[in-house]
This record gives structure tokens, C-alpha cells and sequence, in this order.
């Protein structure tokens, strides 16, 4: 008994847990592609993660044990197509005009099986029209790919886990779970009629992306944070007998946020990567206020402890140390406080972004949108091309 219920619970424990892990690459994506997670299209996602893990244990389990496993003499295969029908009308008899009958045949092994194969890949129908937009003959091909992976799994012994197949490799269940997932394609509008469609869930999720929210900037911060202990390894390993050894760290800070926005556009690796981008508040681009930007960042804000170490290292007065320690304390909360109470709600600024007028945009539309230029011009190309091929063969 335990070879049967011991698995059906590890399944029901551990599925939401493998479908989260599986979710998080999507959920990075959807961060890098709109700077933002959108929440429906996320719980969709993870939905059919979780859809597809359901159903790998319903078909696999419950798993016996390889000692009954071994004393099996069933056949492995059966491939012989629309044979479920004939096994239907040769063991399954009713009358139509009894009601208890009708009810009481969905009962009977040949046909529950044959519903449960169809209901099975159902919902993978749904989901390859409604969230993938597939055609209906992808969806035929993509149902069928899935049925087949299972019956492959269970002709292999669950990947020779086991000697031999411990479920039978059947031609009608492919055929079954294709046309269940043909049926599914077909009634998604009536399963989705309140859902909103992918082009208005994309439209919703660049919205979201339009907006530089303090969590999408600290994610940039904490990619900075990797890479500039990367350049810190490195320089520490090159002035390693060097005096200026005990200036790596400022050394490192100063390579990436001068070195690196100087090559990036005026941008971090952070900031390219979740797709954010310095600019003057006035809309324009200017090298020395960014410069400005990030020293005061690195001297007031981020990295000030660094300077601490600096100038105690090179014997600087008590006295100078401590004011400069308090100085970056007040003009840390300072910061949070403007940003919390004084800035506009629709143009949140942080007070040393004031100082330095500039700000934290978002290039997600402009990438988009030069993107799709870029498209046009190549169908347009295209198009010219053709033309003057046309022209030419008529000449």
C-alpha cells in the first residue's frame, strides 16, 4: 500500500514548490522585458507550470515496486489505433432510456480511462491558445509531442528506473490526448471570456514597466553590488604587493561608476540590465551631472564607510573623521525623508537627485518602439527589394 500512497503525497507536497522554482527564470524574464512582474500574467504562468507537473503525476503515479515490476508478463505496447472503441462495445452494455445506466457506464474502466486521457490534456489547449497564441494545428502537434513524451517515459520504465514498462505504451492515448487538446483550443474564448487577452495584458505589463519603482532600482543596486565585488577581486589580486592595496575597494567603486558609464552610455550594468537609464530631469543627458550623480553617491550615500577606513588609514584627525561620519548619517536620512515627504508623488526624487538634476527613466518604450522601427524598415527593405526584383525579371 505504501508503494501507492507514499508518492501520491510527495507529489501533493512537492509540486507548488518545484512549480515555483520553475516559475522564478519566467519571472526574471518578465522583470528584464517590462522592469516590472506582472501579476496575472505571472499567476498564469505558474499556473501551468503547475498544470504540467499534475499531470506528469497523474500519468507516472502510483509507482510500484521494481519486485512487482519484475513479475510482470503484460504486453509493453498496444498499437492498434481506435481499439478503446471496440473495447467499449465489448465490455460496456446499457440502456439508453435508463437514466442509472447512462450515469453508472462513466464508472466502467474502458471509459473513465478514455475520459481521464481526454481531461487530461484539456487545460494544455487552453493554455496554447489563450497564453501562448497558437494556432489550432500547432496546438494538434504540441498535444501530441506531449502525449508522446509520456508514452516514451512509460515504454522506457520511467528512464530505466525500472526492468521494464510497468504502464502499457498505448496508440489511443495519443490519439485521445491530441483531441483533447484540440477541444481544449477550441472552447478556450468561453473558458477565458473574462480574462483579459495577451495584447491587453501586454499593453497592462509595459505600463507597469513605464514606472521606476525604488524595488526595480535596488535590484539594479544589488547587480552593481555583484559586479563592482567582482572588479574588487580582481584589482585586489593586481596591487596585492602594491601600497595602493589598501585603496581596492575605492579604487573598484571608482572603476565601475566611472569607468563603466563612461562605455555604457551613462549607464551601469544594473541599470542596462533591468532596462533604466540617468538622465537630467530637464530631459537631457549630460556627462558632468551624472559624474557628479555618482560621486556623491559613492562619498555620501553608498560607500562612505570606505572613505572612513581611507582616512583613518592615513592617520586623518578624530575630530575630521567623525564630522564627516555624522555628515553622511544626516544626509542619508535627509535623502529619505525628501524622497518619503517632499518630492512630488508622480516624480519621485531622492534630494541628492535634486541637487544634481537628474533622475532614473525608464527606456523600455523607447526600446520598443525602436524595436518595431526597426522591423518596419526591414519589412519595408523587404518590400523595395521585391519590387525591384519584379521590375528587373520583367525587363
Amino acid at each position: 500500500m505504501n508503494a501507492y500512497s507514499i508518492p501520491i503525497q510527495f507529489a501533493i507536497i512537492t509540486f507548488p514548490f518545484i512549480a515555483f522554482i520553475l516559475t522564478i527564470p519566467f519571472l526574471i524574464y518578465q522583470y528584464r522585458k517590462y522592469g516590472a512582474i506582472p501579476i496575472l500574467k505571472s499567476i498564469i504562468f505558474y499556473s501551468f507550470i503547475l498544470y504540467l507537473i499534475t499531470a506528469y503525476y497523474m500519468v507516472m503515479l502510483p509507482l510500484p515496486s521494481i519486485e512487482y515490476v519484475k513479475k510482470l508478463n503484460t504486453p509493453y505496447t498496444q498499437l492498434i489505433p481506435f481499439q478503446f472503441i471496440k473495447d467499449i462495445t465489448a465490455t460496456v452494455s446499457f440502456d439508453v432510456s435508463n437514466f442509472k445506466d447512462i450515469i453508472n457506464i462513466f464508472s466502467h474502466s474502458t471509459i473513465y480511462v478514455v475520459v481521464f486521457n481526454f481531461l487530461l490534456t484539456l487545460p494544455l489547449g487552453v493554455y496554447l491558445k489563450y497564453y501562448f497564441n497558437k494556432k489550432w494545428y500547432q496546438t494538434i502537434i504540441y498535444s501530441f509531442l506531449f502525449s508522446l513524451f509520456f508514452e516514451l517515459t512509460q515504454l522506457s520504465g520511467l528512464y530505466g528506473i525500472y526492468p521494464r514498462p510497468y504502464r502499457l505504451f498505448d496508440v489511443d492515448d495519443l490519439i485521445i490526448n491530441t483531441a483533447g487538446g484540440l477541444f481544449g483550443h477550441l472552447i478556450t474564448p468561453l473558458l477565458t471570456i473574462f480574462l483579459p487577452s495577451q495584447k491587453e495584458l501586454e499593453s497592462i505589463s509595459y505600463k507597469k514597466g513605464q514606472r521606476v519603482t525604488l524595488l526595480r532600482r535596488f535590484f539594479a543596486l544589488l547587480i552593481d553590488i555583484f559586479f563592482i565585488t567582482i572588479i574588487n577581486v580582481v584589482v585586489s589580486i593586481m596591487l596585492y604587493s602594491s601600497e595602493l592595496f589598501f585603496y581596492n575597494g575605492l579604487i573598484s567603486i571608482l572603476i565601475y561608476y566611472v569607468f563603466v558609464p563612461l562605455i555604457g552610455n551613462g549607464k551601469t550594468i544594473g541599470k542596462k540590465i533591468l532596462r533604466l537609464e540617468i538622465t537630467s530631469i530637464t530631459g537631457k543627458k549630460i556627462w558632468y551631472t551624472i559624474f557628479i550623480r555618482y560621486m556623491i553617491l559613492i562619498f555620501f550615500i553608498l560607500y562612505p564607510y570606505i572613505i572612513v577606513d581611507i582616512l583613518t588609514l592615513n592617520k586623518v584627525p578624530n575630530l575630521i573623521i567623525y564630522i564627516y561620519d555624522i555628515g553622511t548619517k544626516i544626509f542619508i536620512i535627509t535623502n529619505v525623508i525628501y524622497y518619503m515627504f517632499i518630492s512630488k508623488k508622480g516624480e519621485k526624487v531622492f534630494l541628492y537627485e535634486k541637487i544634481t538634476n537628474t533622475r532614473n527613466i525608464s527606456v523600455i518604450e523607447k526600446e520598443e518602439q525602436d524595436e518595431e522601427n526597426t522591423e518596419k524598415q526591414q519589412e519595408i527593405s523587404q518590400q523595395e527589394d521585391e519590387l525591384c526584383y519584379n521590375e528587373k525579371k520583367k525587363k
